[in-house]
């Protein structure tokens, strides 16, 4: 086998402040195949993993500055990192030691004094996790790229038909074009979501920014969507001024389509739906409130998460990438997304956007 051709070296970071641990980790990993990389702080372990992110991350919690915990927190708010496994290495060994260890993100957990044939069965099995998820996003990358085409073909035909031909129709089937076409543009806006998250979570997708004043584009949403199905209605409350703001006016377009698709989808027939655009100093607050039956506290991380569905009696499933797209197209312009909801009392899905004027204005109803 040629150099070219040879397999790549995973590079495992090790984080941990005492030098006697470092050197013990960095001779077993290497004589093991492993590229190691001892770093002895939390804030050089992060200025690492930026320059160069690490295939694992082996992190002990008692070190001055930054804790364990805090540097796995962070590491798991960076979008371009967040995927990295991390195993803590650690001598606290209280159950309430492992347990902040897995709420801050971590995969799992050795105790000290350790025996380095589990730390290397542990990192073995972890980086085989993350290949085979790796292989399974490439693979769905690969497949949902080549059915885009064909796909926006099939959308554009469905238009024409619908424009031009469906008088010769018969009656019944006149009904059906514009079901199927409604469902085509769907599944084409879940193909281009599913790239994008993609993209953004490998740092690949470059924003477009320009001010906007943001009641306009979330005007322009609803006139789209227009008539709402079911009787529904929707109640918009904004400010009297502009408010303007700095981003890339096709996500952020596509990130209140699909909040207020979600809204529609959760009403019942002649339920209403309450947009509220809301200004702080530095920010702008958009809330979207449905009168759906609500989601379980449990799931309302899990909802924001790739693939991630709720099938818990509550709610109907769904495919898992709107909400995702959502999050990751809000904090890719330095924003936060979440949502407050009880079973039975309904959901409002929230977002907040920095915003271009600091000067607050009175709200009106639209």
């Amino acid at each position: 086998m040629t150099a070219g051709n040879a397999p790549r070296v995973p590079n495992i970071l090790i984080v941990d402040d005492t030098p006697a641990n470092l050197l013990l980790m960095e001779r077993m990993l290497a004589e093991r195949g492993y590229r190691p990389r001892p770093v002895p702080s939390g804030r050089l372990a992060l200025e690492a993993a930026h320059a160069e992110p690490p295939d694992l991350i082996l992190l002990d919690i008692s070190m001055p500055e930054m804790n364990g915990y805090e540097v796995c927190a962070r590491l798991k708010a960076d979008t371009a990192l967040k995927e990295i496994p991390v195993i803590f290495v650690s001598a606290m060994n209280e159950t309430i030691d492992k347990l902040k260890a897995f709420r801050a993100g971590a995969v799992d957990y050795v105790t000290k004094p350790f025996q380095f044939e589990e730390v290397y069965a542990r990192i073995q099995t972890h980086l085989q996790l993350r290949r085979l998820e790796s292989f399974r996003d490439d693979l769905i990358h690969l497949i949902v790229h080549d059915l885009r085409n064909p796909l926006a073909v099939i959308c554009n035909f469905l238009e024409i038909l619908e424009l031009r031909e469906i008088r010769n129709l018969s009656t019944s089937s006149q009904e059906l074009v514009p079901v199927a076409r409604r469902n085509a543009r769907d599944l084409l806006e879940m193909i281009g979501s599913l790239l994008d998250v993609s993209k953004m979570r490998a740092g690949e997708l470059k924003l477009q920014r320009e001010p906007n004043d943001l009641c306009t584009l979330i005007r322009a949403v609803l006139d789209i969507t227009k008539p709402l199905p079911g009787g529904r209605t929707v109640t918009l409350e904004v400010p009297e001024a502009p408010v303007t703001i700095i981003a890339d006016v096709g996500l952020v377009r596509r990130v209140f389509r699909n909040l207020l698709s979600n809204a529609l989808k959760f009403t019942p027939d002649g339920g209403d739906i309450r947009v509220v655009v809301a200004l702080s100093a530095s920010e702008v607050r958009v809330s979207v409130t449905d009168k759906g039956p609500g989601i379980s506290p449990e799931h309302h991380q899990r909802i924001f998460e790739k693939f991630g569905q709720v099938e818990d009696g509550t709610s109907r499933p769904g495919t898992g990438l709107g909400l995702t797209f959502c999050k990751l197209a809000v904090e890719a312009h330095g924003g936060r997304i979440g949502v407050e909801s009880e079973v039975g009392k309904g959901s409002t899905f929230w977002l907040e956007l920095p915003r271009l004027s600091q000067a607050p204005s009175p709200v009106g109803t639209a």
